[in-house]
């Protein structure tokens, strides 16, 4: 079969069923800006307005779908990872993409290729494979396609990206210098995600951490009050710079106990977590009770402080990471080999966020579900801890890795609808290293006037198309501009 299109495989209206749905779109979704409130970008790559050699250094690096996607069609580890050129990469992921046919990778690879390479009338293949490496490597080195040049191209008002809390900053102080001078319009903002404080399940890596976080905060952490005190001047440092969100990697939600008054028993106090530090930080071993109490009680105060701050709380819950313990050790973590999780969920999480409830330390918070099974579980979850004064205070965050295609997306906009608001919702991210990840808030706007309009056609909804287009511009741009308070 031909991979040259007589018709555009990705058109104007692509994934739009009814002329309601096309018009949904390209009225109240189409030209809206792109705020990417969680994502993987480099912002050093920002900051240097980084150009790219060819389409493998943007298009492949770091990114896991492919890879899993490439070794599931038999492709060699030194063509994902390893040393081949990237030209040998590039046409290992040419010769692997038309297998992927009904996986979202097929909608992604030619969304991006269409934008903003403006190839869409070729099929990626082994016969399109020279063309195609050309076309784009001739795009990638222009000026309007460096990492900025990419984001003005695409409308991106402004990105979170995920850092450390013993970052520096210093590659986000500078694109805030030149958002100040008018020399760049797309902020970057900071997003701190503090997993390693919880890490004393690695005691080498969480002491090293916990030394690194002295190290940047001029002090010797030896109890936990320095610990937590230590954190604090991050938290500060991070607001200072723009910041106004958290992310928490969870496998699941920590476990408290409570006795029979319904209060915290004693291994999970303060106390109690600054025997566990102390013992880390010697190294010495420590128990799975321990380890639990310590990850609940760190966790309990780092969402306080995200109430102090008045920062949005995010939660990325039910991965199981580094499965194939081989791979891990010689590639290390976010390689590929990771799966959605089981396990008891629900007490867990109604516990936590109950405890912060008690006391009024539970900010704006957002549930992101890696298991579709537990997805009434989170859909019911949110009206617990709706205050009556924020709206949407807790959300049900958008389909996540593994579930961030159409069946996903669609399904947790389904749950979200029967069990919430979901003219409430923020919408979409990219959650992605790329800077040719972007079409995923297209693809995102795409499936939600489908879904809308295909509900008028069933006669579920009414055909309102002011009262429809108020939904689609608001979870597409609004909700999110108005939500994280920028």
């Amino acid at each position: 079969m031909s991979n040259v299109l007589k018709t555009p495989f990705i058109h104007e209206n692509f994934l739009l069923e009814t002329s309601l749905a096309e018009n949904l779109y390209h009225t109240f979704a189409k030209s809206l800006p792109i705020i990417d409130y969680h994502c993987h970008l480099s912002p050093e790559e920002v900051a240097q307005d980084k150009k790219f050699d060819n389409i493998t250094q943007i298009w492949l690096y770091g990114d896991h779908y492919k890879w899993r996607a490439m070794r599931s069609n038999g492709v060699a580890e030194r063509f994902c990872t390893g040393d081949a050129t990237d030209r040998e990469k590039f046409d290992k992921w040419a010769q692997t993409a038309p297998y992927t046919l009904r996986n979202p990778l097929y909608h992604w690879t030619h969304l991006e290729l269409n934008r903003p390479f403006g190839i869409n009338d070729r099929l990626l293949s082994p016969e399109t494979a020279d063309s195609i490496w050309d076309e784009t490597n001739a795009k990638l080195a222009q000026d309007n396609f460096s990492a900025r040049g990419i984001m003005k191209q695409m409308n991106v008002e402004l990105v979170c990206t995920t850092d450390d809390p013993i970052d520096t900053l210093e590659h986000h102080r500078k694109i805030a210098r030149e958002n100040a001078a008018g020399r760049f319009s797309s902020r970057v903002l900071p997003t701190l995600r503090p997993d390693k404080a919880l890490a004393v399940d690695k005691p080498e890596v969480f002491k090293a951490w916990v030394e690194a976080l002295g190290q940047r905060c001029d002090t010797e952490i030896r109890d936990y009050e320095g610990f937590l005190g230590a954190i604090k001047s991050r938290y500060a440092w991070f607001h200072e710079n723009g910041c106004r969100l958290s992310d928490h990697g969870l496998g699941l939600f920590p476990l408290c106990e409570l006795d029979s008054r319904g209060n915290l028993t004693p291994e999970f106090s303060r106390e109690s977590a600054d025997v566990v530090l102390k013992k880390a930080l010697a190294l010495e071993p420590l128990t799975q009770g321990e380890i639990g109490a310590f990850q609940w009680r760190t966790l309990h105060e780092l969402c306080r402080l995200n109430h102090e701050f008045g920062w949005t709380q995010q939660f990325h819950f039910g991965a199981m990471r580094n499965n194939n313990t081989r791979n891990f050790r010689a590639l290390g973590a976010d390689s590929g080999f990771d799966s959605i999780g089981d396990g008891d969920v629900a007490l867990a999480m109604s516990r936590f966020l109950d405890m912060l409830d008690r006391e009024e330390k539970l900010t704006r918070t957002i549930l992101y579900n890696l298991n579709p099974a537990w997805n009434h579980v989170v859909g019911t979850m949110l009206g617990n801890f709706q205050d009556g004064v924020v709206p949407g205070k807790i959300q049900f965050g958008s389909g996540w890795w593994f579930l961030d295609q159409k069946d996903g997306m669609e399904a947790q906009m389904n749950t979200l609808s029967n069990l919430g608001l979901l003219r409430r919702f923020v919408g979409m991210l990219t959650d992605s290293r790329s800077f040719l990840s972007y079409p995923r808030h297209e693809y995102f706007r795409r499936i939600l006037c489908n879904l809308l309009a295909n509900d008028v056609k069933k006669g579920l909804l009414p055909n309102d198309e002011k009262l429809l287009g108020a939904l689609v511009s608001e979870v597409s741009y609004h909700n999110a501009k108005e939500f994280f308070r920028f």
